[in-house]
């Protein structure tokens, strides 16, 4: 058994109190890789904004779950280095799909870990959602659970199509699981294709895909139903369309790639949501930046010399994400 707070984490109920009366939201970056990693903890100790490591399932499979236990806590150490005196920084578990991995990244050093039993109906989510948050409550590791089910594919997570959130049921979910925090469903979705062209508009003048808005109707009712309670949303990258066309100028093919606009996750943070995650415009900043390095430099095949304008490259979309859009910076010490 390792405590986060052996390895200098936080648990994020402090945070997301501080975010949900500040009108601001935590941004939470998935990682897979050192490259990754470092880049998010640049931008959060330049910016000094809170910010949530978040390992999926996949993740873990991919880059092996002790390493990622010794990462992040290299990741503290790295954030004082820079000079971030006391990093707020939060190691989650995203999308986990069963008591097992939950237990098994609370056992690990986790301090927040999130169950998704949306997909389960609504009794059997409530009865594995408690089962979890008993758990982890034990060792003061917060607790996300999901409610609604989003459209879209990422890692393991794939759904065809999104069910929105009833705000009708989360007082009674919320009251009889325990959670901390909630991921509801107002209409984003998961990976680079987030809508189908026939659920967009096109811009007449540039041809662009423009997605349906969000369901901040359904957003708004939650918050009068349970004021004051940290809300999540899952797929919110906006797939910035510099970087699709860096990817699809260099040998790329992502033909209608359409994220959400980041002047709705703007209103968003100024609500009770105090959590957004990013994941795919990481994703495409990497891959923008590697494709266009060996592009144009092809006798390179020293993986540092691609990888540093990727992470750099990254690490800009990081420090745009939580200046511009989600307003955290400077809120951490």
């Amino acid at each position: 058994m390792v405590s986060y707070k052996e390895l200098g984490l936080v648990n994020t109920k402090e945070m997301f109190a501080k975010a949900v009366s500040g009108g601001y939201a935590i941004p939470a970056f998935n990682f897979n890789n050192m490259e990754q990693l470092q880049a998010i903890i640049m931008a959060a100790a330049e910016t000094k904004s809170p910010v949530i490591l978040q390992v999926s399932k996949g993740a873990r499979k991919y880059a092996n779950a002790t390493l990622l236990r010794f990462m992040a806590e290299g990741a503290v150490e790295y954030a004082k280095e820079l000079g971030w005196e006391k990093p707020e920084i939060v190691l989650h578990l995203d999308h986990g799909d069963s008591f097992e991995t939950c237990k098994d990244c609370v056992d690990c050093g986790f301090s927040s870990v999130m169950i998704d039993a949306s997909s389960l109906p609504y009794e059997e989510n409530i009865a594995l959602t408690k089962k979890v948050v008993e758990y982890a409550h034990q060792f003061d590791v917060t607790v996300e659970a999901e409610l609604g089910v989003l459209a879209g594919v990422e890692d393991e997570v794939s759904s065809a199509v999104s069910h929105y959130t009833k705000p009708e049921e989360v007082i009674d979910f919320a009251t009889r699981t325990g959670c901390d925090s909630l991921a509801i469903s107002i209409g984003t979705s998961h990976g680079a294709y987030k809508f189908t062209p026939e659920q967009c508009t096109r811009d007449p003048k540039t041809g662009k895909l423009v997605p349906p808005p969000l369901a901040f109707n359904v957003l708004h009712e939650v918050e009068k139903k349970l004021p004051g309670f940290p809300i999540v949303l899952h797929g919110s990258s906006s797939v910035p369309q510099d970087e699709v066309d860096t990817i699809n100028a260099f040998g790329g093919k992502l033909p209608d790639a359409v994220g959400i606009p980041e002047e709705q996750l703007r209103e968003a943070s100024k609500s009770a949501v105090c959590k957004i995650n990013i994941d795919s415009d990481s994703r495409l900043a990497m891959t923008a930046a590697v494709r266009k390095h060996l592009a144009e430099n092809p006798s390179h095949f020293d993986p540092r010399q691609y990888l540093t304008p990727a992470r750099e490259n990254m690490k800009k979309m990081y420090i745009h994400k939580i200046v511009n859009v989600l307003g955290s910076d400077g809120k951490a010490a």
